[in-house]
């Protein structure tokens, strides 16, 4: 949501170019950072952990935080750049401690049955839900009418910022929708499970939790990692590399001229078009790892690829970085042979590596694993994030 949305925050911090040109990368990292504490701590919290209560708890937060910044889209227009960049930030630190809450239990919640396909389910709704932002923002820009060419440069540019404003209300608006509806759809799942827990309690046991407790085994992290060490290598530097692309796509345009350019290739819908395409990309990879394209068995070679996905960096470069000119002029090529591979390779290897997790560990250490290999995806996004502060200079 919050990376996709970088049209508007462009308009909140014109004000503040140090802001305007590091503001991703400074959510990207607090996001990762507080991801990544609260994935650690939770993980260490197994023996007493009721997952399907971190995952309500997470959503909960969601609702709260997409509320607020819904309402600051159009009552919070007096706050100077710093002050709105500072409520962003603990924004981002609230989702993320709800990001943390939800890995944990979802991942946790679905290892427990012992069924890879659950985890690629988990894999696919994460794409689903990097798909839908995108096309939410794009939809809520076209939505809003042009600005007229004969119209002054600084009547063009409140119509810009009008439009802006008014995609991002509908988009933040999109998120506190959705956080909602799954509140709901999560809870049938929830008493199944319980139900499932209740046919196989013990006489000695008296609640669902103490059944959940009583067949957990809690496992140390060193255990985790000997078992799992090239599966956790490769996730994460899977996403260690993908943490690149927001910085590179919230600066690249189209090669079109923007005065004769169509609406869909103007900045403030090319760019969440970036966003879509490889979260497309995302989600097709994601579903490819249902068929026999899967290397969930052969995890030396999944950290192999994992390496060779570092070569699509020095393809951003090629685009047109800022509107100064690409040195391959083809939308084409960004979108489709960038962005869309990019995102292609991200989804296919991350789900095998968080898919054949449950098979290297005995059945007590499944929910642990799932935990530890959340860690290990976060990980790798919070020394992503860290390390884009290079590209986030790149002009």
């Amino acid at each position: 949501m919050f990376l996709a949305a970088a049209p508007y925050f462009q308009t909140r911090f014109a004000d503040n170019a140090n802001i305007l040109e590091h503001f991703q990368s400074a959510i990207t990292s607090v996001g990762c950072i507080t991801n990544l504490l609260s994935m650690l701590i939770l993980g260490q919290l197994q023996a007493k952990a009721s997952y399907p209560k971190r995952i309500l708890l997470a959503l909960v937060l969601n609702f709260i935080v997409f509320t607020l910044l819904s309402i600051s889209v159009t009552y919070f227009r007096s706050i100077s750049a710093t002050g709105y960049f500072v409520f962003t930030l603990i924004m981002v630190f609230s989702t993320s401690v709800a990001t943390g809450l939800c890995q944990n239990g979802a991942f946790a919640f679905a290892s427990s049955f012992g069924r890879p396909e659950y985890i690629q389910a988990i894999m696919t709704g994460q794409a689903v839900a990097g798909v839908l932002p995108s096309v939410a923002q794009i939809l809520s820009v076209l939505a809003v009418p042009a600005p007229s060419p004969s119209a002054s440069s600084a009547d063009q540019l409140l119509t810009t910022n009008a439009g802006n404003t008014t995609s991002a209300t509908v988009y933040f608006s999109t998120a506190t929708a959705i956080s909602f509806l799954t509140l709901f759809a999560v809870i049938p799942l929830i008493r199944k499970h319980n139900r499932i827990l209740e046919s196989q309690m013990m006489t000695s046991i008296t609640s669902i939790e103490e059944a959940e407790q009583a067949k957990r085994k809690v496992v140390g992290m060193w255990t985790l990692y000997r078992k799992l060490h090239w599966l956790a290598a490769s996730v994460f530097l899977c996403f260690a590399v993908t943490m690149f692309f927001p910085v590179f796509t919230q600066k690249i345009v189209s090669n079109r001229p923007q005065d004769h350019a169509p609406r869909l290739f103007q900045p403030s819908a090319f760019i969440p078009l970036g966003f879509l395409i490889w979260n497309v990309g995302d989600l097709a990879g994601r579903l490819v790892t249902l068929g026999p394209l899967n290397l969930r068995h052969r995890p030396v070679a999944l950290f192999v690829v994992a390496i060779a996905r570092a070569g699509f960096l020095p393809m951003y470069l090629l685009c047109n970085i800022l509107g100064k000119g690409a040195v391959v002029k083809s939308d084409v090529f960004y979108l489709f042979g960038v962005q869309f591979l990019f995102g292609l390779s991200n989804g296919w290897l991350g789900s095998c590596c968080m898919m054949a997790a449950g098979e290297y560990v005995d059945d007590g250490e499944r929910e642990a694993a799932g935990g530890f290999m959340a860690i290990n995806l976060v990980g790798g996004l919070t020394a992503g994030s860290l390390l884009s502060f290079v590209a986030a200079g790149v002009k």
